[in-house]
């Protein structure tokens, strides 16, 4: 029996790359997603003619009964949850933090932290020794943004990120007897469309010379750091941070 991994926001980017290399290393793969629902398929299809095994499941992770409702599909479709990848999350427009409205804080902090936890709550009563499960795996995607602090760009997602590696610390150290790892990705500057999201699509073309190495870093990168770290083959790795980053 394959092992089952749940990857949030996985229609496009990041989320998309992760659940095709999963699936090619023997992973059966939900693709979850809002709205995208073209762009998931798509991700499933190409799964699917490589000889993986996949479903896609829409479902806003910031809501608790679609979360809920994600995650029965999930083991109704496969039997059961190894792992989760908390890849979901927005970037909004650049501003400075005294012209951010509290209805944009709101919706950062629900997509980028509130909704992580949700959907950690619900793999905890599936994978978790404690609730009869074998164990696993949750790995967060936060960003090096969470270090650098974004100043004049986006200091509320950035502190959106530091929420996330403060999770991941202590969810790791709460977990581990229950036979759940919990680790972190930072991406830093990543070719994705979330860029587009912040009202600079090029934004790597105007940074990258900031980069040590001289470039921004693709989806596919990130995904072979977050597989890897959801694998068996990372299975004394807990607590622990890869910075896909370039050098930053």
């Amino acid at each position: 029996m394959s092992k089952v991994m749940i990857v949030t926001g996985a229609s496009r980017g990041i989320g998309a790359a992760t659940a095709k290399l999963a699936a090619s290393k023997g992973f059966a793969v939900c693709v979850n997603y809002k709205s995208h629902t073209q762009e998931a398929q798509a991700v499933v299809e190409e799964i699917q003619s490589n000889g993986g095994i996949a479903i896609a499941v829409k479902a806003d992770v910031t809501i608790v009964s679609e979360v809920n409702r994600l995650f029965t599909e999930t083991v109704k479709a496969f039997g059961g949850l190894h792992a989760l990848v908390n890849n979901a999350g927005i970037l909004e427009t650049q501003m400075r933090l005294e012209d951010m409205s509290s209805e944009r804080i709101e919706r950062i902090y629900n997509a980028n932290v509130f909704s992580p936890i949700l959907c950690i709550q619900a793999a905890i009563k599936i994978m978790s020794t404690r609730y009869q499960g074998s164990g696993g795996s949750i790995v967060n995607v936060s960003s090096v943004a969470s270090r650098l602090g974004s100043p004049r760009e986006y200091v509320d997602y950035a502190a959106s990120k530091g929420a996330i590696d403060t999770l991941t610390i202590g969810l790791a150290k709460e977990l581990a007897i229950d036979g759940i790892r919990v680790n972190a990705v930072r991406p830093g500057c990543i070719d994705t469309d979330i860029h587009a999201s912040s009202g600079e699509p090029n934004r790597i073309e105007r940074v990258k010379h900031l980069v040590p190495m001289q470039r921004g870093g693709t989806a596919a990168e990130v995904a072979s750091a977050i597989v890897w770290l959801a694998s068996d083959e990372s299975s004394y790795t807990s607590a622990s941070f890869i910075e896909v980053a370039g050098g930053n």
